[in-house]
């Protein structure tokens, strides 16, 4: 059962990933929006003048990030500098960074709806997918799978 619970945690963060990676780059290529058909006016209530840097947090944080934690999940390499960012330290920082993914696409979900002031149907999409990351993580299997012994 973990097994398969860990290879769902692995999908999810990859189809986040790869789908991050695509909006964000073409948020950067073409920051006025027009490949995705948004206007720039969706950004009038926003520090930002157009797509560009939405784009590179976009292609980042929600894309680069999943993506290297998919990685993580199955080799479990050490990682000095994202074990220090790691508030659990009993458990291998892929966990924890699952996690952490799964807050970040609900804030990131969340202020874009703020922002921009719609509610398109891919909000609940991403919402459900970031639920779907942090339940999945939690699972006792998964959990059990990632734990470290801590060393005295």
């Amino acid at each position: 059962m973990k097994m398969k619970s860990t290879h769902m945690l692995i999908a999810l963060l990859l189809f986040l990933g790869v789908g991050a990676i695509f909006g964000g780059f073409i948020l950067i290529i073409s920051p006025s929006g027009r490949l995705f058909g948004m206007p720039l006016s969706l950004l009038h209530h926003s520090p930002f003048k157009d797509f560009m840097y939405p784009g590179i947090i976009l292609f980042s944080i929600i894309g680069l990030v999943p993506i290297y934690t998919a990685y993580a999940l199955v080799n479990k390499p050490e990682n000095k500098v994202a074990q220090n960012l790691n508030c659990y330290r009993d458990m291998h920082l892929a966990w924890t960074f699952c996690i952490y993914i799964s807050f970040a696409l609900i804030l990131w979900i969340q202020v874009e709806m703020t922002i921009i002031k719609v509610v398109h149907w891919s909000h609940t999409l991403y919402m459900i997918l970031a639920i779907a990351i942090l339940f999945t993580a939690l699972l006792p299997g998964v959990r059990q799978s990632f734990r470290r012994s801590l060393k005295k």
